[in-house]
C-alpha cells in the first residue's frame, strides 16, 4: 500500500530522468531491433523501384522541425533510392519552415553520392539531376495550378535561378511530366495532394507521414489512391532496411520502444495505484 502512496507522490523529475535514460542508453550502446518490413512500405519502395531509369519524381517537403526526427530519415532513404535508380528529383514544399530540411537532406545525399562517384558521369549535378523549386503560397490553388503549368507558380527555383535555365525543368510543364509524387507529411497536405493532384490529374502518389498522420492515410492505401505508405519512425526504419542503409530511423527504434514501454508501465502502475488507494479509502 505504501508503495502506491509513494508512487502517487513521486517527483516528476524522477520520471523525466528515467525517460531520458530510456532514450540515451540505447543510443550510447548502439542497440538495434530486428526490422520486419510491412506491406505498405514494400509498396512505396516498389513504386519508386518500378519506374524506368530517368523518371521524374517530385518530392514535397510538408513538415518542419517538430516532425523532422520521424520524416527526415524517410527523405534521405527516398532520395538515395531515386538517385540509385537514376531518377530525377524535383523538390518543393507546402511548409516554408520545412524547406531547409529538404535542402539539408538533398545536400547530404548528393555529397554522399558524389564522394563515392567513380567518374564525373556518376556524379549528381544541380539543374541536371535534381532541382529545388522551394515554396510558393497557394496550397490547394497551387496543387491544382501545377496540373496546368509549373511556371505559373515557379518562375524561379529555390536559388532564384530562372526555371528555364535548368535543363531538368525545360521539358516539365505539368503533372503529365511527373512520374511519381512522394509527399512527406506532418499535417493535412497529404490529403490535399491526393484529392487535388491525384484524383483530378491521376498523379501517382506515395505518402510518408508521421506516426500521428499515418493512420489517416490507410484508407487511401486501401482504396488504391496512393501507391504506398511510409508510416512514422517504424516506416522510416523499414525503408532504410530495404535500402540496406541504416540511419536515424533504425537507430531510433530502440529508444522509442523503451520510452513507450516505460510510459506504459507508469500508466499501468498509476491506474492500479489509483484503484488500490480508492478501495482503501472506501
Amino acid at each position: 500500500m505504501k508503495f502506491f502512496e509513494k508512487l502517487a507522490s513521486i517527483d516528476r523529475r524522477i520520471i523525466y530522468l528515467l525517460l531520458a535514460l530510456a532514450v540515451v542508453v540505447p543510443i550510447l550502446l548502439k542497440l538495434v531491433l530486428p526490422i520486419t518490413v510491412s506491406e505498405p512500405v514494400k509498396s512505396a519502395y516498389a513504386a519508386i523501384d518500378g519506374l524506368s531509369d530517368g523518371s521524374v519524381v517530385m518530392v514535397s517537403i510538408d513538415y518542419d522541425a517538430s516532425s523532422a526526427p520521424e520524416v527526415q530519415p524517410m527523405l534521405l532513404s527516398v532520395l538515395r533510392h531515386c538517385f540509385a535508380k537514376k531518377h530525377k528529383v524535383v523538390m518543393l514544399g507546402q511548409w516554408p519552415l520545412g524547406l531547409p530540411f529538404g535542402e539539408i537532406g538533398m545536400t547530404t545525399v548528393v555529397d554522399e553520392i558524389n564522394r563515392a562517384a567513380q567518374s564525373p558521369a556518376d556524379s549528381i549535378r544541380y539543374g541536371a539531376n535534381y532541382v529545388n523549386l522551394g515554396y510558393r503560397p497557394g496550397y490547394r490553388a497551387l496543387m491544382v495550378g501545377l496540373g496546368r503549368e509549373f511556371r505559373d507558380f515557379f518562375a524561379t527555383d529555390y536559388r532564384s535561378a530562372p526555371v528555364d535555365s535548368l535543363p531538368l525543368m525545360r521539358p516539365i510543364h505539368n503533372y503529365n511530366d511527373i512520374d511519381l509524387l512522394v509527399g512527406l507529411e506532418a499535417g493535412q497536405a497529404g490529403d490535399e495532394w491526393i484529392q487535388y493532384a491525384g484524383a483530378r490529374y491521376g498523379l501517382q502518389i506515395v505518402i510518408g507521414a508521421t506516426g500521428v498522420v499515418a493512420p489517416d492515410m490507410f484508407h487511401y492505401m486501401q482504396a488504391r489512391q496512393i501507391k504506398g505508405l511510409i508510416g512514422g519512425l517504424q516506416g522510416a526504419a523499414e525503408y532504410e532496411t530495404l535500402m540496406q542503409h541504416p540511419g536515424t530511423g533504425t537507430a531510433g527504434m530502440v529508444p522509442q520502444s523503451w520510452a513507450h514501454l516505460l510510459l506504459l508501465a507508469f500508466i499501468v502502475l498509476g491506474n492500479v495505484g489509483y484503484f488500490v488507494m480508492r478501495r482503501k479509502k472506501a
